[in-house]
Parts: C-alpha cells; structure tokens; sequence
C-alpha cells in the first residue's frame, strides 16, 4: 500500500472525525444568520460534547447491554464507512470493501443499533421513535442502493471508488438524466437518514413530531456525545460522498503525492461546507411534513431512483 494513500486515509478519518461537529455547527449558523439571529457560532457542537463528556453517564433502570452498546456500534460502523469511502483520494485504504452494498448494510446497521436501544428502555417515546425510525429506514436504505446502482452502471462496477474515478473521467455524465434523477433522489434519502427538516427537526423536543430524538431521549452524558458526534460524522460522509459521486474534481486519485492529498482534503472541505451551508438555507424555507406524508416522500425518491436506473440502462445500451 502506498504510503500516501495511506495518509490520505488517515486525513479522511481524522478530518471527518474533528470536522464533523464544525459542519453541524456551520448548519446552525447558516440557519440562525438567515433567520435574523446571532447564533452560537460554529464551535458550540464542539463545546457541547466538551460538556457531556464532563458530565456523569447514566442508564436507565431496566435496560441491559444493547441500550449501552448501541452508541459504540453507531460510531464504529460510521467510522468504516468513512475509513472505506473514496473522500480525500480513490484508492483509500479500504478501497475493495467499499462496495455499495456494504456501506449501505453499515448504515442500517448503526440505525438499528440505535433503535434497539430506543426499545429497550421500555419507555413510550424510545418506542416510538424506533418505530418512526425503522419506518424511514425501510424506504431510505433501498433508495440508496438503487440510486447508487444508477451510477454503478456506467463505471461497471458497485465500488464507491470506482464510480467516482469513472466520474471524474467522464464529467459528461453528470449532466445525464440518470445522474439528475439519481442526485433527487439521494438529497432526499439524506435528509430522512440524517433528519433534517422536512423528514424531521433536530431542533425540537415535541413528542408529537419527535423521531431521532426520541431514541436518544434516555442518554446522557458521554454517551450522548457519542450519539451526537457518531450523527454529526454520518451527515458530513454522507455529504462527502454525495459531493464525490456527482463533482468528484479534486479528489485525488489510486497514485497521489503529497499536493494531491492537500488539493483533496481542501476540495472535499470546500465542498461539504457548501452543500451543509446549503441545505441549511433551505430548512429556512421548509416544513416539517406530517409523519404519514413522509413515506410518501421517501417512495416518491425510490421512483426517481428506478426512474436513473432506467434512464442509465436505456443510454448505456444505445451508447454501446
């Protein structure tokens, strides 16, 4: 393994690691700034999870190791995944495990984690949430390899790194239907996995509107911190690969030097502080949808999802 790379992969996970509270916190800002408020600036996510580790870890009576692993098993599979996914250079060291598949069953496979322990604490908004939770996921997670598959076809491959790679190859194909289609449908499915409005309000503690946060009501402390930043990390990779597959320029490729990893840590910065400042200026102007409107959202992206794959199959065989 090239040395570089290995660095590069090492940028990736330290970078995603101390950035991801700043992006959420760039967010806030952004929000605050278009509604006519000061805010808090970006370094309050960073100060928050200063005060939580400070403070005393409590379990709730009656849960059992699954409420108490959980947080452990969200911030281990995002880290995989942003070990694995092509950010900073193409060739990463987990490069042959970042296959779409797995990264997706990583995903489901924090979500869930999250909501057994939403059920185990027995209380009746943990399950609640869980229930909203696994709803979401059941519609998000299938959009996401279906609009990925979108952009597989044409590299000839479900490897992250290999499609971005054949991306920045052929800049033409962005401006395909297929890529159109499958970037609304992966935008939506981002906002539902992370929740943000209009799927869901981090913002609010309403009962009635509550999804993510009524998992994570019970924690505190350390391990709400962890459950913080594990989200925090999951929208910045997320963002990351979303900025990648469709405007991979900047990335380093499968032989860097030293410049070509500083080119791509600042390019995919620059970019996922554009995309977090954007979808930010646009929770302004959005609602959060009634709960039985939002499955009704989420099947609307898998629509457009098979919609890019259609539409990739139809130019990929009349191109050939």
């Amino acid at each position: 393994m090239n040395a570089v790379l290995l660095l590069a992969g090492f940028v990736q996970v330290v970078g995603v690691i101390i950035g991801a509270p700043l992006v959420i916190g760039l967010m806030r800002q952004v929000r605050a700034r278009a509604e006519g408020r000061v805010g808090a600036g970006i370094g309050q996510p960073w100060r928050d999870i200063r005060k939580l580790l400070g403070k005393q870890n409590l379990k709730p009576r009656g849960t059992t190791w699954v409420f108490a692993a959980a947080p452990a098993v969200l911030a281990a599979t995002t880290l995989v995944i942003v070990a694995a996914a092509p950010l900073v250079a193409t060739g990463s060291p987990l490069d042959p495990v970042a296959d779409l598949i797995t990264v997706v069953g990583l995903l489901f496979l924090g979500t869930v984690a999250l909501t057994l322990a939403g059920i185990d604490t027995a209380t009746a908004f943990g399950g609640m949430g869980a229930s909203r939770e696994i709803t979401i996921a059941a519609l998000v997670e299938p959009t996401i390899l279906v609009a990925v598959f979108a952009l597989s076809i044409p590299a000839n491959s479900a490897n992250l790194g290999a499609i971005v790679s054949t991306t920045s190859q052929h800049p033409g194909q962005v401006v395909s239907l297929a890529s159109a289609l499958a970037f609304v449908a992966l935008v939506i499915v981002i906002v539902a996995e992370t929740g943000r409005l209009p799927v869901d309000n981090p913002s609010t503690h309403l009962e009635l509107t509550m999804v993510h946060e009524a998992m994570v009501l019970e924690y505190a402390g350390p391990k709400l911190a962890l459950v913080e930043w594990a989200g925090g990390m999951r929208l910045t990779v997320l963002l990351a690969l979303l900025a990648n597959l469709f405007a991979p320029w900047g990335i380093a490729g499968t032989d860097p030097g030293l410049l070509d990893v500083v080119i791509g840590t600042t390019a995919i910065g620059l970019k996922v502080a554009l995309l977090a400042a954007a979808m930010a200026t646009a929770e302004v102007f959005l609602a959060k949808l009634r709960l039985f409107r939002v499955p009704e959202l989420l099947a609307g992206s898998f629509v457009l999802a098979l919609l890019a794959v259609t539409a990739a199959n139809f130019f990929t065989g009349a191109g050939a």
